[in-house]
């Protein structure tokens, strides 16, 4: 969010000339009001008008100068714009002093509470900032009432400290809280306009990758095209808002093309970022993205170490962006590289397990143990009170052993339990020495302190039971007395019964009939289950389009003719003429009966 900064002007020496320079911020013609505030004299109202064009130049150093300059002049309100350009060029942590030098609480003016809480945030002092914003707001309110300011101008006047609170309850945790307040602030139109393109920004981040087409509709209100198809926000907000702020929005909108996978406009927005923001990271880093979802990781690799060349001071972000995108593709050995072109973070602990692991990963065993020594070498040299030697030394000797240096692995571990006393890494001295020098394994062993309780036990009486193999070497006694004092706990311990719980109202002495035992089955599978008959009038019909249903005697009637036929298709062999008066009977005689049935 902006801070709120006010014009406080004195225009009674050169009113005409003050007021043709006042002209120009309001045309975002910045550079030339400065340019012509240098042929004025310098006074308090050119040096407060000097400071504002600085602050919306973002030449935020130059501007706090300034406010510095003008302290001893006594000027209403000042410390609001002082506080807002200490919070502008990240010396936040000043503003409370600012503030005790010249007397003055946060809570005199709503003005300068949230400018306060802005420096609260920088510092992530966000509990502090949400009670300072909550008192800002009451303070604007009783102010703005005893003006008699209308409900719904307060409102609109306040909703900066709105927005702002939301986007503490967002960074505390309480993205629901926030969502709700930045709706409601879009709904209503309340505020400004870079208000509400901050509320609609915020909005669009809490959701993230969720409701994209909403959010892609709220922030394309946002933004145009001008002329060229270049992107610009609308309603003059480039001019209203800080660089940081413009890059976020169109960020943002970047981010959800991806999301949609709309790789034309993304790919387009995203060149034009490039000229837009050139000092950045971001639109770097955006290409990279366009190039991994694109299938491209070894041109986003490729684009992203060519930044980092050209950006020394950058390349932190750069690499690890590189890391990330190579270790994604399965390319371990670039990725290993790129992190070990960082020097501030080379040796920590992370960093070298990410790397070994990668060039493990990459069948580098050499190239992860020269980590190793390299991180060893680096923490005996450094003269820090959280020395972690010994976690890297316990790690590189693990490592050593797992691939079969045994007595590299048994260096590092003698190394550590003489100067470190760590019983881990006597543990693994011992393990490491039986494979190299059993003679110092038994020395070593010695060191170990016994576990309270342990008595003397026949081992070879041990080996005899069933189960076990025998040893080569003598026998050996040790017990455990532990063990024999939890088996007699075991035998005394006895369940305690309880006793059964009945239904209300059950009497166990009178306890009844007992229960059905297939009451929990399905009724189809109880033994006392029967289908229900079917109605053997209701025949299935069989047969084509219009066949009519015969009744019983129909069809024994039927099946007489049938009979008869085949009497008389016998009788055929010897009397072929037979077989005709059979036949025409038996036909007439099923025709007559369907139809009766009909009737």
């Amino acid at each position: 969010m902006n801070c709120y900064l006010g014009i406080v002007i004195d225009l009674q020496s050169h009113l005409c000339i003050l007021s043709l320079i006042l002209c120009f911020p309001l045309q975002n013609k910045l550079d030339e009001a400065l340019e012509s505030l240098k042929s004025l004299e310098q006074n308090n109202a050119t040096m407060l008008l000097e400071s504002q064009i600085l602050y919306r130049l973002g030449r935020f150093d130059a501007c706090v100068q300034i406010y510095q300059a003008l302290q001893k002049s006594k000027i209403d309100s000042l410390e609001i714009n002082f506080v807002a350009g200490l919070v502008a060029a990240g010396r936040s942590s000043e503003a409370q002093k600012a503030l005790d030098a010249v007397r003055v609480k946060p809570t005199s003016s709503f003005e300068l509470a949230y400018n306060t809480a802005c420096s609260l945030i920088e510092r992530k002092n966000y509990a502090d900032a949400e009670q300072l914003l909550l008192s800002g707001r009451r303070v604007g309110q009783e102010a703005l009432m005893d003006d008699n300011w209308a409900d719904d101008e307060i409102e609109i006047e306040l909703a900066p400290i709105a927005v702002q609170l939301a986007y503490v309850q967002q960074l505390l945790g309480n993205t629901q809280e926030a969502t709700s307040t930045y709706l409601d602030i879009i709904k209503r139109n309340f505020g400004d306009d870079s208000t509400l393109a901050v509320a609609t920004n915020n909005l669009v981040a809490v959701r993230g990758p969720k409701d994209v087409s909403d959010s892609l509709k709220k922030l394309d209100r946002l933004i145009e095209k001008g002329e060229g198809g270049r992107f610009r926000l609308v309603r003059e907000l480039d001019s209203r808002l800080f660089i940081n702020q413009r890059e976020a929005i169109f960020v943002n909108r970047a981010l959800l093309l991806l999301h949609a996978n709309r790789m034309d406009q993304a790919r387009e927005l995203v060149t034009a970022l490039l000229g837009m923001f050139p000092d950045s990271l971001m639109p770097v880093l955006l290409q990279a993205a366009v190039f991994v979802r694109e299938n491209k990781a070894g041109k986003a690799e490729e684009l992203l170490g060519q930044s980092a060349e050209k950006s020394p001071d950058k390349s932190k972000v750069f690499f690890l962006a590189r890391a990330q995108v190579a270790a994604a593709a399965g390319h371990f050995q670039v990725a290993a590289e790129s992190l070990a072109k960082i020097p501030d973070i080379q040796h920590m602990p992370a960093t070298v397990a990410t790397v070994v692991a990668l060039k493990e990963r990459a069948g580098d065993i050499d190239g992860a143990e020269a980590v190793f020594d390299s991180a060893i070498k680096w923490w005996s040299d450094a003269m820090t009170e959280d020395n972690k030697l010994s976690v890297i030394m316990q790690e590189a000797a693990s490592f050593k052993l797992k691939h079969g240096r045994e007595r590299e692995a048994f260096q590092l571990f003698e190394e550590l339990v003489k100067s470190h006393k760590s019983i881990d890494a006597l543990v693994g001295l011992v393990t490491t020495a039986a494979r190299v020098n059993v003679e110092k394994a038994e020395a070593y062993e010695k060191q170990l302190k016994p576990l309270p309780g342990l008595r003397g036990i026949d081992v070879d009486a041990l080996e005899k039971t069933s189960g076990a193999k025998p040893s080569e070497s003598g026998s050996r006694v040790v017990s455990i007395e532990g063990h024999e004092e939890n088996k007699n706990k075991e035998k005394t311990k006895k369940k305690r019964k309880r006793k059964p719980r009945y239904p209300k109202g059950f009497d166990p002495a009178n306890p009844g009939p007992p229960p059905d035992p297939e009451r929990w089955l399905p009724k189809r599978e109880r033994s006392t289950y029967r289908p229900k008959r079917k109605d053997k009038r209701a025949a299935h019909v069989r047969g084509s389009q219009g066949a009519v249903v015969r009744e019983k005697h129909e069809v024994g009637a039927s099946d007489s003719s049938r009979v008869s036929g085949a009497n008389s298709a016998d009788a055929n062999t010897t009397n072929p003429k037979s077989s005709q008066p059979s036949t025409s009977k038996s036909t007439g005689s099923s025709k007559s009966s369907k139809k009766k049935s009909r009737k």
